[in-house]
């Protein structure tokens, strides 16, 4: 059977910091053998990021790993914000099949390649449908073309990762194997006896309307329902609780129906994306997403609360599958700033699945799947299930 065990430290030594968490692999491995290993290192270790691999790799060689920094990592109910930590989720794992990978920006094929080119850039074919944990940095590497390129080669993979975060353009830190990489994506690809499943919560919920596009250019919607969009918003707007007003003049997004042909929509089927300007003398609204006539979309509002309940909802809603451990990815605008108190996620979690082991880290962008497409979320968390078929 898959083992898999977590290791988190929040010593502010970097000896004694991957010293702890070695020891608490080690120890839950016992004689099992260590097949791969997820590593998130605190943004607070930045100026020694060169020396994680080797110090980590002295005392526990991994055969496959992949890791990145982060502006807070998460382990095992723990969520370190802001401050020293690190964390490593190791599995063994029988029967199983592993490749890692660093990717180059310059070297992606283009959108119009056939999947076979995507496929030779991964090194896997496209009859295995592998599961995936990628993690990227988001300054130097097209993601949104990618997670299209790599849905079209292994359209029934499941992916899920996040954005490196804490640091700024050429200052961010990707591991793979034994190297370190400041741009670019690293990744690893699984398949045989396991499988990776996806809880995504968005922490929005749907207010007013159900819209349609009826004219946009891009990114800029300039009518909604055959009316100026911004008119929509405003008469929407005003029809909200005095509380909502508030909250939707920081807090407003727009979530855009995932499935065309699906007649009625719920929380949970949209795409949250923001709103990035308005153009009062046009009526028309941008948004963080391309759009085209015909789309439906839906107004959402967000805070502590929905978020709370978003995340409920989608935990709950998973089958009892009987997971081994997993991943979190957590948007850095979540967390304590959100709530209002630690480990908020990360204690829902493990009141849904117990005591399995698991780790993560906050993110600057999450990536998961959403009505079968995979997307870059803002302000989510997403959960990678590790199983047995």
């Amino acid at each position: 059977m898959m083992k898999w065990v977590t290791g988190i430290s929040r010593k502010v030594s970097l000896e004694a910091a991957i010293g702890e968490v070695v020891e608490q692999v080690k120890t839950g491995l016992g004689n099992l053998a260590a097949d791969l290993g997820f590593l998130f290192v605190s943004h607070a270790f930045a100026s020694e990021f060169a020396r994680v691999l080797p110090l980590l790799q002295e005392k526990f060689p991994l055969p496959n790993l992949i890791g990145c920094g982060g502006s807070g990592v998460i382990g095992n109910g723990q969520e370190l914000e802001l401050e020293p930590g690190i964390t490593l989720l190791v599995g063994h794992l029988p029967g199983v099949a592993i490749r890692t990978f660093h990717l180059n920006p310059d070297r992606l094929p283009d959108l119009d390649s056939p999947p076979q080119a995507w496929q030779e850039l991964i090194g896997i074919g496209g009859t295995e449908q592998p599961g995936f944990v990628l993690l990227v940095d988001g300054f130097s590497f097209p993601i949104t073309d990618f997670l299209q390129g790599l849905d079209f080669a292994y359209p029934q993979s499941v992916k899920v990762g996040g954005l490196a975060s804490g640091g700024g353009q050429g200052s961010n830190a990707l591991f793979c194997g034994r190297y370190l990489y400041n741009r670019g994506a690293v990744g690893a690809a699984f398949w045989g006896n396991i499988r990776l499943d996806a809880i995504v919560a968005q922490g929005c919920r749907p207010i007013g309307d159900l819209l349609q596009v009826t004219a946009c250019e891009r990114n800029i919607i300039t009518k909604l329902n055959d009316r100026p969009a911004l008119a929509v918003l405003q008469d929407i707007i005003s029809r909200l609780s005095d509380r909502d007003r508030r909250l939707a003049q920081r807090s407003l997004f727009v979530g855009i129906v995932m499935n065309e042909f699906q007649t009625e929509v719920k929380q949970g089927d949209f795409l949250i994306r923001n709103i990035i300007g308005v153009d009062p003398s046009s009526g028309a609204i941008a948004i963080g997403d391309r759009m085209r006539p015909g789309q439906r979309l839906q107004l959402h509002l967000r805070d502590a609360d929905t978020s709370a309940e978003d995340l409920q909802n989608a935990l709950r809603q998973y089958p009892n599958l009987n997971p081994r451990g997993a991943l979190m990815f957590s948007c850095t605008g979540r967390g304590e700033g959100l709530y209002q108190k630690p480990n908020f996620d990360s204690e829902l979690f493990q009141q849904r699945f117990g005591a399995i082991d698991f780790a993560g880290f906050f993110c600057g962008g999450e990536i998961g799947p959403v009505g079968g497409t995979t997307f870059l979320h803002g302000y989510t968390s997403v959960f990678g299930i590790l199983r047995e078929p």
